[in-house]
């Protein structure tokens, strides 16, 4: 096998969940998705789909009203997102492993901003390239904010490709408006693409933008910038187990993503396309109240853990997580073990994200019952009285 795949870490996460497996009353807070049921109108559609006998191939870009669909929702978000720059996935990894298998060719300079989901650090290995990394830093509020000058200096006319996302997991950091700006920037002067992974766009707390989605590079750029943009149906309508997300690029690249996609997914299943379009159609109806849910759960959680002695734990103002740090506690693997067996709460390792997140750890707060987070912090302070 390559030395590539060889070399590649299992995930950190799922040794966690792994070790909860068979662990009576664990509350497990480590993945990254809310633990409410995908909405039932979507659910419907999936299932008539179905019914009618919609099980055959459809085209690698995925449905032609589905494609349009997005294009007039990404519009309502960002402005004109025209059609013909939009390519459906089998999911936001999907997404991001075709656009990088588009974009990278083995020994490329890519950049990461860190710490992050290990999918956007591991997909640019897999492919060969020379990975370098530029990390956030926390500051005594337990907020994470990025050395910009320190960024652009990385990206370099030899930097084939940035990878960075906003709203971040597992941080919650978030892009603002100034700093897409730079960066778009320095990327067009050194010719580098952007792979924007904005999957929790939608998850944004703040309210200062006008559509109420995080600040996107979306917004800033032009068509034919060296911009693609990563989304996914997972987050935003409690999809996670569908597998179905977009690309958004410049209309060149999109036949070309067609291709690849025949030869990785071939297509997304229609009755899951068939779904997203009632997820769309009804976005007014679901999402306003998902992220309205997910603020009194960040609203809830926060609080009751920077109330703990020993405890650094921010507010995000974007994503599903709160990330936090228990002082004294250095290795995070070890320390999640210990409170999947000893507290019966199962949180993700930081080291799961990049060295630099090494003592932290991450806490989904998307919870559909706010009482089982308050029922986490206690079961968390009382491990930390003994």
């Amino acid at each position: 096998m390559r030395q590539a795949v060889l070399d590649l870490e299992e995930s950190k996460i799922r040794e966690v969940a792994n070790a909860g497996l068979g662990v009576a009353d664990v509350l497990p807070f480590w993945f990254g998705e809310s633990d409410e049921v995908t909405p039932e109108a979507i659910r419907a559609a999936g299932v008539a789909s179905l019914q009618a006998g919609e099980t055959f191939y459809s085209h690698n870009l995925g449905l032609p009203e589905l494609r349009q669909a997005v294009s007039a929702y990404a519009s309502r978000l960002h402005g004109d997102v025209a059609v013909d720059r939009i390519a459906i996935t089998s999911g936001g990894v999907n997404a991001l492993m075709v656009a990088m298998q588009a974009l990278i060719d083995a020994g490329d300079d890519v950049v990461a901003v860190t710490p992050v989901w290990p999918n956007l650090t591991a997909q640019p290995r897999i492919l060969g390239a020379r990975l370098r990394t530029v990390a956030l830093s926390a500051d005594a509020q337990g907020a994470w904010q990025i050395d910009l000058p320190a960024l652009l200096a990385a990206i370099t006319p030899a930097t084939r490709l940035l990878v960075v996302n906003s709203p971040k997991n597992p941080t919650g950091w978030t892009l603002s408006r100034a700093e897409q700006q730079a960066i778009l920037d320095r990327c067009r002067a050194t010719g580098t693409w952007i792979l924007s992974d904005e999957v929790y766009e939608r998850l944004y707390y703040r309210g200062d933008t006008a559509s109420g989605a995080a600040p996107s590079f979306l917004d800033i750029a032009r068509p034919d910038d060296r911009l693609v943009v990563v989304q996914s149906f997972s987050k935003a309508f409690l999809m996670t187990g569908w597998r179905l997300g977009y690309l958004v690029m410049p209309p060149e690249m999109t036949p070309h993503i067609g291709k690849l996609l025949e030869f990785n997914t071939s297509c997304a299943p229609v009755f899951v396309q068939r779904a997203a379009l009632v997820a769309l159609a009804e976005t007014e109806a679901i999402t306003p109240r998902i992220v309205a849910h997910l603020k009194g759960c960040r609203d809830t959680l926060v609080p009751l853990l920077q109330a703990l002695p020993g405890v650094q734990a921010g507010s995000a103002p974007g994503g599903m997580y709160v990330f936090l740090r228990v002082a004294g506690q250095g290795d995070s693997l070890a320390l999640a073990k210990r409170l999947v067996a000893e507290a019966r709460i199962g949180l993700a390792p930081g080291i799961a994200f990049a060295p630099e997140a090494e003592g932290w750890l991450r806490w989904c707060f998307a919870s559909k019952d706010v009482n089982r987070l308050a029922q986490g912090v206690e079961r968390l302070a009382a491990w930390l009285r003994r």
